[in-house]
């Protein structure tokens, strides 16, 4: 007996199109407050928020963890705050500029993880103490979240985890207020920038000290400073260990100036883009100011998404983003864990010079190097790549023959 035909009601069709839609596309703003409505002990937290505009400033962001204090632990903290800091910094100072999902969190060595807040992008913490270091006790998995000065004022336990959208925002609850550690109380809120001092917030960011040494030398740096309009620059920084890491110094080293320099510009987009929207990038083929200097179509870099981190591919080598030194509309800085090396220089065939006399390097293989075992948010290398590489190649081998046959057959008919 045939089944019934299955009949969908005039109001069926569209409320699929509406949950499909719902599905396809990703929050585009965050309305914190919102978010933190149906919590009742975050109401005080949420209304500090709004009245500080420091809700209005994260709606444009995403790629967050907000460290949240319930009302009880609130009220008693902030009869401790001084008097001298500024309510909006504190609450800054409760913002990382990373998403940290809870799985992340229990993956922390002992020796805990320094993230960015958004304090740091004000230009009022010195050093890196617009920042907080996360600590995991191995034996009990409790998290501390402190300030990374010497004489912590205060340091704080996560209590909970009160909501995660996956690659978008972590809200975690904490037991007491955190208080920013000697805050340029001196600087005004509505100070503009003066510049864009990049050397200083590499050198507060630490670890990037060779970096620093050769964007000076090569004179790139004061051309990055002096470039104050259009849409702004993103950089991508390697760490000191990325370049003892580096998997062919002795070529790296030997290049000519100009040929450092073209590498240097490679790391850098004329273009401002913050890490919600790297993650996000609409077009991941995104040309360099090397690509400005050496013709349309070289020197490209190819943004993506890998689990869960931004994954930066030069065509032989992959990095990703480790942290985010400094982010201030026209300026984002990125800390990342390789050198990019680009094809035209490191590839098979690259041009190196006008004569070509030097020489070739064989390009370094993403499937061939060493996996990743720390959190996720610390750039994991692409789990699985290696396997897909094997399944495809499985695939053609399964498809060639099957081919082959049809072309035979077709031929014979004929």
């Amino acid at each position: 007996m045939a089944s019934p035909p299955i009949s969908l009601s005039h109001f069926t069709l569209p409320l699929l199109i509406y949950h499909l839609l719902l599905l396809l596309n990703p929050i585009s703003s965050l309305n914190i407050t919102t978010l933190l409505s149906p919590y009742p002990d975050l109401s005080d937290f949420s209304a500090l928020l709004s009245t500080t505009s420091v809700a209005a400033d994260l709606s444009s962001r995403s790629s967050l963890t907000l460290l949240a204090v319930p009302n009880p632990f609130l009220r008693s903290s902030t009869l401790h705050l001084p008097s001298s800091t500024p309510l909006s910094d504190v609450l800054r100072y409760h913002v990382l500029l990373e998403y940290v999902s809870f799985p992340d969190l229990l993956r922390l060595p002992p020796s805990g993880r320094l993230i960015t807040t958004l304090f740091q992008t004000t230009g009022r913490a010195s050093n890196n103490l617009g920042s907080v270091n996360i600590t995991r006790d191995p034996t009990t998995n409790s998290l501390t979240v402190l300030s990374p000065s010497l004489y912590s004022p205060s340091n704080s336990t996560v209590l909970s985890l009160i909501k995660s959208i996956p690659y978008t925002l972590t809200i975690l609850t904490l037991s007491s207020l955190l208080i920013p550690s000697d805050s340029d109380l001196t600087a005004s809120e509505t100070r503009p920038l003066l510049g864009l001092n990049i050397t200083k917030a590499l050198i507060d960011g630490h670890n990037f000290n060779v970096a620093v040494s050769m964007l000076i030398a090569s004179g790139v740096l004061s051309e990055l400073e002096q470039d104050e309009g259009g849409a702004g620059i993103t950089l991508f920084i390697p760490t000191d260990d990325a370049f003892s890491d580096l998997s062919i110094p002795a070529s790296f080293q030997s290049l000519p100036a100009d040929k450092k320099t073209v590498v240097l510009k490679f790391h850098v987009l004329h273009s401002y883009y913050p890490l919600g929207s790297l993650e996000s990038i609409v077009n991941p083929v995104q040309p360099t100011l090397a690509t400005e200097d050496m013709g349309a179509g070289s020197f490209t870099l190819n943004i993506s998404r890998v689990n869960g981190s931004v994954a930066i591919s030069t065509g032989i080598v992959q990095a990703g983003v480790t942290q985010t030194v400094f982010d201030e509309n026209p300026v984002a800085i990125f800390g990342i864990s390789k050198v990019l090396l680009p094809k035209e220089i490191f590839g098979k065939n690259p041009n190196n010079g006008k004569d070509g006399s030097e020489s070739a390097q064989p390009p370094v293989s993403v499937a061939s190097a060493p996996e990743f075992n720390g959190p996720s948010v610390d750039l994991p290398a692409p789990t699985g790549f290696r396997e897909e590489i094997k399944s495809g190649a499985g695939k053609c081998g399964v498809w060639r023959p099957f081919l082959a046959f049809c072309c035979i057959g077709l031929y014979l008919l004929v």
